[in-house]
Parts: C-alpha cells; sequence; structure tokens
C-alpha cells in the first residue's frame, strides 16, 4: 500500500508504522548551525533607508520551524508602523518562507537584501550569542546596513517575492538550489521503496506548492526550474539578468548610495548597474573615491573592459565641474580603471550637487558616440566627510637651501 503524504497531515498510516509528515528544507547544511531569523526595529541615521526613512525591520538567520510564528507576532507589536525590512539568510524552512511572505504580501512590504549593524553590540560580534540575544530582545536597537556582502539564499529569495516592492541592490546576492525533503519516521523503518516513493511525493507537492506561490506573487516560474537545476549540497547564485526575467527586481537602473568603508584605507565607494532600452544584459560600474592627501584626492572609475574597443574616454560631470579620466585606463581581470585627480573644493562641490553625471565615448566607424549615464549622489556629503577625517596629512613644502662654499660665496 502507498501511502498518501501530505504537508498538512501530520500522520502517515502505513501497515501500522506512524510517519511524520516531511519536511522541506532549503538552507545548506551549513546553516543548521546558525541562529534563528530575528526581527527586531533599527534606528539609523536621518534617510538612512530612503528619503524620509530612518528606520527599518531586519531580518536575519536561518528560517526556522517556528519563524512564521514568530513573524506574525512580530507584525503585531509593530502596530501601523510601516517599515522597509531587510534581510540576510542562509534560507531554511520552505513553508515557513511561503508563509512569510504571504505576511509580506499583505502587509504591502517593501523588502531589501542587506546586513544590519547594530551599535549596542559593541565590540561583540553580530553572529555571537551576546549579540543575537540583544537582537531578540524586542528593543528598538541602532545601527546601520551593508548591501555589499549581504545575501538571501535558498528559501529566503521565494520569501522576499512576497513583498510588494523588492530591490535588490547591485552588490547583494540572491541564490537558490535544490530543496533536501527531511523525512522523520516513528514506529518503524520504511522500506527503501516507501522512503523513494515518500520523496518524490514531497517534491511534487513541493514543487505545486511553490509554482502556485509564484503564480500568487507575479513571479516567473523560470525561477523554480533554475531551482530545480542545481543540487541541494551546490548553490547558484542569480544573475542580475535572472532577477529581472524572473520578475524579483525589474529596475532598469539600480544604484546604491555612496558608502564610506575603512579598512587598510579609507574609500568612498558607489556600484551601479544599468541596462539600456530594449537591452538583456546589465553593466555593472563604480566610482571610488580615495583621499591621497589633505584637500587632495583621486576619483576611480571601473567598469568591464569592452570586447573590442576603439578610442574611448570618459568624464564626470560633478557641480559645475567636467573631469577627464586619464587615458589609457588600466586594465586588471577584464576590467578598465580610470583615474582623475581632484581638489578638495571640487569634491565638496559636487557633494552638494544631487547627481553625478557620466559620459563614455567610442569610437564607432570613425566616430565619436556618447553615452550618458546620470548617478544619484545620495549618501556622498556624509561619506565624504567620514573620508576626510581619514586623510593623510599634507607633506610640508621643504625650500632648497643654495649651498655656499668655505669663503662664503
Amino acid at each position: 500500500m502507498i501511502p498518501r503524504l501530505s504537508f498538512l497531515a501530520a500522520l502517515v498510516l502505513f501497515c501500522g508504522p506512524v510517519w511524520a509528515a516531511p519536511a522541506v528544507q532549503h538552507g545548506r547544511p551549513a546553516a543548521e548551525n546558525s541562529a534563528a531569523i530575528s526581527f527586531y526595529v533599527t534606528r539609523g541615521q536621518p534617510g538612512a533607508c530612503g528619503p524620509g526613512c530612518d528606520s527599518w525591520i531586519a531580518a536575519e538567520g536561518r528560517i526556522d520551524n517556528a519563524a512564521a510564528a514568530r513573524f506574525r507576532k512580530f507584525l503585531r507589536q509593530l502596530g501601523g508602523r510601516q517599515l522597509p525590512i531587510y534581510f540576510h539568510s542562509p534560507g531554511g524552512n520552505l513553508e515557513q518562507a511561503l508563509a512569510i511572505g504571504a505576511m509580506l504580501r499583505e502587509k504591502k512590504a517593501v523588502a531589501r537584501v542587506a546586513r544590519t549593524v547594530v551599535r549596542e553590540c559593541g565590540f561583540e560580534a553580530q553572529d555571537s550569542d551576546v549579540c543575537v540575544k540583544l537582537k531578540q530582545s524586542g528593543r528598538e536597537l541602532h545601527g546601520e546596513f551593508w548591501t555589499r556582502g549581504a545575501s538571501c539564499n535558498s528559501a529566503c529569495p521565494y520569501l522576499i517575492l512576497g513583498a510588494v516592492t523588492r530591490e535588490i541592490a547591485p552588490d547583494a546576492a540572491l541564490a537558490v538550489h535544490s530543496p533536501k525533503v527531511m523525512l522523520s519516521f516513528t514506529g518503524g523503518t520504511p522500506t527503501r521503496e516507501v522512503r523513494a516513493q515518500a520523496l518524490l511525493h514531497a517534491m511534487e507537492r513541493s514543487d505545486r506548492r511553490v509554482l502556485d506561490y509564484l503564480r500568487r506573487m507575479g513571479a516567473d516560474p523560470g525561477l523554480l526550474t533554475v531551482a530545480r537545476s542545481v543540487k541541494f549540497e551546490d548553490m547558484h547564485v542569480l544573475t542580475r539578468e535572472e532577477i529581472a526575467a524572473f520578475g524579483i527586481d525589474g529596475r532598469a537602473q539600480i544604484e546604491t548610495p555612496w558608502v564610506f568603508e575603512n579598512a587598510s584605507r579609507g574609500v568612498v565607494y558607489k556600484t551601479a548597474i544599468r541596462r539600456s532600452d530594449g537591452e538583456v544584459s546589465f553593466r555593472t560600474t563604480q566610482l571610488r573615491l580615495l583621499c591621497i592627501e589633505t584637500d587632495r584626492f583621486e576619483l576611480g572609475f571601473q567598469r568591464a573592459a569592452p570586447a573590442s574597443p576603439g578610442f574611448v574616454t570618459v568624464a564626470a560631470m560633478m557641480g559645475t565641474e567636467r573631469l577627464s579620466f586619464s587615458y589609457p585606463p588600466r586594465k586588471v581581470g577584464g576590467q578598465e580603471l580610470w583615474g582623475v585627480l581632484v581638489s578638495g573644493k571640487q569634491i565638496r562641490a559636487a557633494a552638494a550637487d544631487a547627481n553625478v553625471e557620466l559620459t563614455e565615448g567610442e569610437l564607432m566607424s570613425g566616430r565619436l558616440q556618447y553615452q550618458s549615464t546620470k548617478l544619484s549622489n545620495e549618501g556622498l556629503p556624509a561619506a565624504l566627510q567620514s573620508l576626510t577625517a581619514t586623510c593623510p596629512q599634507a607633506k610640508p613644502v621643504v625650500t632648497p637651501v643654495a649651498s655656499r662654499d668655505s669663503t662664503g660665496k
């Protein structure tokens, strides 16, 4: 007798023994040891999460078997506050992810991907027991978020599809793979044939449920096709083209604000991806600002090297200044790196303007053809202030003294 399996039925009878219903798991094995997903409100600087937005919901950790119930309780406590929610998760229980996605749709939520860094954790690691306990305390915390290095994997991309507005930053990652069915048996040991049948029915049931969910959320079923082509032990990071094609984030131009980072040296950077009308592929560019010394900076521009470039130019209109990058660019690993020196006065004037406009020129069929891209200067004033504080001091100018002979001449 073939057991009738159902995700909703807790028990299945087979020749006397009793089986618990299979659970569909989307987290990678390493994720099983990560902390269960936490939901908490974080307050940052004015405009941190967009114009007029200084607070957001952080959701980070493994999607465990009680995640949906905790999120429902969290939303009740949140009341009518309409805050964007930032996910950073290795994945986990698929059913729980779909349930949270349905709640996001009902909430008409804005969902993004980012790592939240909580200030109250001090020198404790963000994933330490002390910091995780603080994030689970229900308190409103303070901090900032980073999109670079943030990820939403396995079951998490399905979850994020529930939001009405989905915005995936250029330097954040979404990754998918096949699910794993966890069969739990009590009261006896099933035969190999029964186990195989149970696994097959569970996967079919899971696929039908995901396809129905994708349809209701207005997403493309191709997402499931790609996911099912990847083994559970592996992971496929979605390309920007796939993110757009599957209906996750269909914007033609996406950019990060200017961000300051103080690693081996201070740097301010901005990443943007864009596709032109009628094109499928996106191109990625990055701007970097380094401080050479007080009041002297270098603005860098990075892009993929053209397949067959002719004579090219790159310029940036920042404020009232037109800055022409030095030719030829350096080439490293298929990338072109352009640079131009700017004064403190020039960069401060640029920070006071709302936009920077990049103009790229290429010699085609004997004519120089131009392509312009306008990028936001959001975050540049604050980032520039932080960068300036790390500038090396200008070296003093030494005036040479004329030598004299023993006669004083």
